[in-house]
């Protein structure tokens, strides 16, 4: 029994530990985004590797998920309540409030912040980072603050991206294969998404890319062992900043949406 509640303890202290690590390491990126110097063409670098380029996934992803949700909506609303009408309804909501920001944000997270984690592991490794402190550069300044303003900054237009690709998506489904009417598909679309709908999920997508950015960053900037470290801190920071993405995603849905 002793045992047991000992394991549990030492379970405990060191996630805790950790957990102050990242918040630690995250306070100073952010103390760190206020002050100079600032690397303007880092962070342009980073958001064109961040945004544009991982808009071909986000989208193809994010058009498939609005056609299977009006597919099983469908099948699911003909068979209980014949509402088929509804349909428009549930693609934008569920699109612009959860689907978009959470899907995009893991595609994001396993392209991204894989890469991020990776580059800088590899740096960190190679003393690269340590020849950076020589030559008087502050490493937190030149490869962790653009990543992470570019993270803030271009998931929300990603997010927002998505949100039309998939609302799109539903509606080739719903107008091409289930026989809707272009016009009310679109009217009811209309009618029924609100502004608190979008915002939410782009507010969500940025905390979710600052998220991803500074889990890459930490598990690559505190990787050690060669190639095997920066192996596992790759895949630390993808799982880690996937599991945030979910706990993110249920406390700002309970900020934003609980009565």
């Amino acid at each position: 029994m002793l045992d047991s509640v000992a394991t549990i303890g030492r379970v405990t202290l060191v996630f805790m530990a950790a957990l102050g690590r990242v918040t630690l390491f995250a306070g100073s990126a952010v103390s760190h985004v206020v002050r100079p110097p600032f690397y303007l063409k880092i962070l342009l670098r980073q958001m064109m590797s961040i945004g544009y380029n991982s808009l071909p996934v986000v989208g193809l992803t994010a058009i498939f998920v609005g056609m299977v949700l009006a597919l099983q909506s469908y099948t699911g609303f003909s068979r209980s309540f014949s509402s088929e009408s509804a349909i428009a309804t549930i693609v934008v909501i569920s699109v612009t409030r959860e689907l978009g920001p959470v899907i995009g944000g893991l595609m994001v997270a396993g392209r991204v912040g894989a890469a991020i984690a990776a580059e800088i592991g590899t740096m960190r490794v190679t003393d690269q980072i340590d020849a950076l402190s020589t030559l008087s550069t502050n490493p937190m300044k030149y490869l962790v603050v653009p990543r992470v303003l570019a993270g803030v900054i271009t998931m929300p237009i990603l997010v927002l991206v998505a949100d039309i690709i998939g609302v799109f998506g539903g509606y080739l489904i719903a107008t091409y294969k289930l026989g809707f009417n272009p016009t009310a598909y679109l009217v009811s679309t209309l009618n029924f998404v609100t502004t608190e709908d979008v915002v939410s999920g782009l507010v969500k997508a940025a905390v979710f890319g600052f998220v991803i950015t500074v889990s890459g960053c930490y598990f690559g900037y505190n990787s050690r062992g060669g190639a095997q470290g920066v192996g596992a801190a790759t895949t630390s920071a993808v799982v880690s900043a996937s599991i945030t993405i979910f706990l993110m995603d249920y406390l700002l849905t309970t900020l934003f949406f609980a009565k």
